[in-house]
């Protein structure tokens, strides 16, 4: 079984200890891809180290993470763009809103969002979006800011059926990680209802481990666990999974094999 993780901050300094032993177990465990999340300035160098160290493997995306929209982002968002005016990434991301922490500075945040939607139209990209406590007006934003052609993935979806089915109306995939494996997590109650078309699997390591390592760092190593429960909940063989999903993800980052 092969697979493709479509969100991994695999660059983080929890794998600075270890890198190279995860990434060995990354390949045993039948993961062809990563996707590799930008979060702000100060990640990229080491990102594309991880690029430059495991490039068949590691892939990176540019953009600012919403958490991370200071009031210097302007400035970090000239530097990202110059990147992305440089070389290819496969997405622009990671991006979008987050209400978790701070619900203070919104309207920063949807500045930001605009102008890096703004790249990935110019540059014919996919978006990678987050949007913690803030799934609604995210979605409401991409329909403003849809142009027909924009695509992408609402990473890390937990939402509802009814909001999983307004965003694959806008053409966009739902980004399924371990979430899927808890008990409370509530994802039993929209994937059977959901085609395995619009679902792509991401880690979202070191984050939101799967069970049976719920609460340890996570890996893409872990992603099996996550194609095995969404099988279960469509009934069918987490092969079935891995080959859908990862036809998905292959097919929207289509710039890496350029």
């Amino acid at each position: 079984m092969q697979l493709i993780d479509t969100h991994a901050h695999i660059y983080s300094g929890k794998f600075d200890s270890d890198r190279d032993a995860v990434i060995a177990e990354i390949r045993t465990a039948g993961i062809t891809k990563v996707f590799m999340p930008n979060v702000d300035v100060e990640t990229i160098e080491t990102m594309l180290d991880c690029e430059s160290r495991y490039g068949d493997l590691c892939v990176p995306m540019m953009g600012l993470h919403p958490c991370d929209v200071g009031e210097d982002f302007e400035a970090q968002l000239e530097v990202m763009e110059n990147w992305l005016n440089r070389r290819t990434f496969a997405a622009v991301g990671e991006i979008g809103t987050d209400l978790y922490w701070d619900k203070t500075h919104l309207d920063r945040q949807l500045a930001a969002l605009e102008i890096q939607v703004s790249w990935a139209k110019k540059h014919d990209l996919p978006i990678v979006l987050h949007c913690r406590e803030s799934i609604d007006l995210t979605i409401d934003f991409i329909e403003k800011m849809h142009n027909g052609k924009l695509k992408g993935i609402f990473h890390c979806f937990t939402g509802t059926l009814d909001q999983a089915k307004r965003i694959t109306e806008l053409g966009f995939l739902l980004g399924i990680g371990g979430v899927v494996t808890f008990k409370n997590g509530g994802l039993d109650q929209v994937i059977p209802y959901i085609g395995l078309e619009h679902l792509v699997l991401e880690t979202d390591a070191p984050y939101l481990a799967p069970v049976p390592h719920r609460g340890k760092r996570n890996s893409p190593a872990y992603l099996p666990f996550i194609a095995e429960r969404v099988g279960d909940l469509l009934g069918v063989a987490a092969e079935v999974v891995a080959e859908s999903t990862s036809a998905q993800a292959l097919h929207l980052f289509k710039t890496i094999e350029k």
